[in-house]
């Protein structure tokens, strides 16, 4: 990574998006900063450039929730930069209840996936024309315990949020895969990783401030925001990773993620799916 390398990061302004932030812009790439919310999205910019002294660093607004915003945010950004070479599909949200996408998806497959199922593939023709080029996706372990409910994919019947949002992470990385299958020999990586239990504020409902006594509680028991941001950060930079791609990571270690993540019909079918939900051709 050089000044020349341009860096998207999703979810950048807090947690291990704000950290990864930090960490790559010390490289002296452009490091583009998406959030959703403009205030908490300037405060963020403003941290990372004092503390980084990296003025190519830039904020644009986003919400992975909204396809209509996602392919806005792609249209500005391809006007704006000739080139990308690293992707971070950082953003998630993982909430109490039951909530939709503006589009009517369960939030949590909306956001986690499809919104970055979307991104992706709309900012694919950029990224080979910037080879070498790196796709890095932040799953959780929790996509062991997680099925694609295909018959009910929005949850409508049995929602609870551990069924949702490790249905979200699993398909996360049966994308990683397929999208890596699909590349192969283009010059373009896509890996995934499990970031490890980090002290964020993904749980907390930010309107009724529920969860947020959960997160101090279990806090001093958590990894920090930055050391869950050590294997993203690593994936981005590391000529060790450099030709490695359809892989899943802990701690900066290649490991195997479950079985189930492993099934390439499974992996097609959600590909097929997902094209459809979101109106990719």
């Amino acid at each position: 990574m050089n000044k020349n390398s341009v860096v998207i990061i999703t979810g950048a302004n807090s947690g291990m998006g704000k950290a990864t932030a930090i960490e790559l812009a010390k490289t002296g790439a452009h490091i583009v900063m998406v959030c959703r919310n403009q205030t908490r999205g300037e405060a963020a910019l403003k941290e990372v450039r004092e503390k980084t002294g990296n003025e190519q660093v830039t904020l644009m607004l986003c919400d992975l929730g909204s396809q209509e915003s996602i392919r806005s945010f792609c249209a500005t950004f391809k006007e704006k930069y000739q080139r990308l070479d690293v992707l971070i599909n950082n953003a998630g949200v993982i909430l109490p209840g039951r909530h939709e996408t503006t589009d009517g998806f369960e939030l949590q497959f909306g956001v986690n996936h499809l919104g970055h199922f979307l991104l992706t593939n709309l900012l694919l023709d950029l990224m080979t024309s910037s080879t070498p080029a790196r796709i890095i996706v932040v799953s959780s372990g929790a996509h062991k315990i997680g099925k694609i409910h295909f018959d009910d994919i929005n949850l409508t019947k049995n929602y609870t949020l551990w069924r949702a949002y490790a249905q979200s992470k699993l398909a996360n990385i049966l994308f990683t895969y397929e999208l890596a299958r699909r590349l192969e020999g283009t010059g373009i990586t896509v890996n995934c990783l499990h970031p490890g239990a980090v002290a964020t504020s993904m749980g907390i409902n930010r309107e009724s401030g529920f969860g947020t006594f959960i997160t101090r509680l279990l806090k001093p028991f958590f990894q920090t925001p930055e050391k869950g941001a050590e294997t993203i950060v690593f994936l981005a930079t590391s000529s060790d990773v450099s030709e490695v791609s359809g892989k899943y990571f802990y701690q900066k270690e290649e490991i195997r993620s479950s079985n189930r993540s492993h099934d390439e019909k499974l992996a097609k079918n959600l590909w097929i799916k997902s094209e459809e939900w979101t109106g990719i051709n």
